[in-house]
């Protein structure tokens, strides 16, 4: 099975809700996030993937390493997902769908079953977002995350 490889961002907010995407011309929604450019770090690839599908904007100490994580890719067939995962914290009225995202949704831990996920968040991130953000773990230790300028 082919690999892809990509950076996911497990977004938490204050109330313990998590940030899920899904993206044009797709129907299971997943933690944001894409595959790096030529010589990016996998911090890199979020921080540019978060500003340019939500408009944020996130410094490098805001992002917390959660490790490796492999499932099978929601919509490339016959391929597998390997993201390297980011935990870090943000509110609603900072996020705005922009660029290929369809929809977003912050959910709780009710909302799992209701929605069509993909196997990377339903199996691992999901389960991580929900213990950290009963645990007000993913808080960041630097100001709240915000949208760019040009974006407001």
């Amino acid at each position: 099975m082919p690999d892809i490889h990509v950076s996911a961002g497990v977004i938490t907010d204050s109330h313990g809700k998590v940030l899920l995407v899904r993206k044009r011309n797709t129907q299971r929604f997943m933690h944001p996030g894409g595959k790096p450019e030529h010589g990016e770090t996998a911090a890199q690839t979020l921080q540019r993937e978060l500003h340019e599908e939500l408009g944020l904007v996130v410094a490098t100490g805001d992002l917390r390493p959660l490790g490796e994580f492999t499932a099978a890719a929601a919509n490339e067939a016959g391929h597998r997902v390997v993201a390297q995962a980011f935990a870090l914290h943000a509110e609603a009225d900072h996020v705005r769908v922009q660029a290929e995202i369809a929809e977003l949704r912050w959910i709780t831990h009710a909302d799992i079953d209701t929605i069509p996920l993909a196997p990377l968040s339903r199996t691992h991130l999901l389960p991580i977002a929900f213990g950290l953000a009963a645990h007000g773990a993913v808080r960041s230790p630097h100001t709240d995350l915000k949208t760019s300028p040009q974006q407001e």
